[in-house]
């Protein structure tokens, strides 16, 4: 997911996203530790994806 088109998004939609990453951020780590977690590259994605969202919110706020 690209900075630019998060910040294209309203704050209710943003909101909606990051509800859904912790969604699945939760997930991968029952997953990883089941030993069932395929794609490892996927936690970092889920886990970045997060920062850059609520690093966009933060910002609106302040404007």
């Amino acid at each position: 997911m690209k900075a630019t088109d998060l910040r294209a998004k309203s704050g209710l939609e943003l909101r909606d996203e990051l509800q859904d990453l912790k969604k699945e951020q939760f997930n991968l780590r029952f997953q990883a530790a089941a030993g069932q977690l395929e794609n490892t590259a996927r936690v970092r994605e889920v886990r970045r994806d997060i920062a850059r969202i609520k690093t966009i919110l933060h910002a609106q706020t302040e404007a």
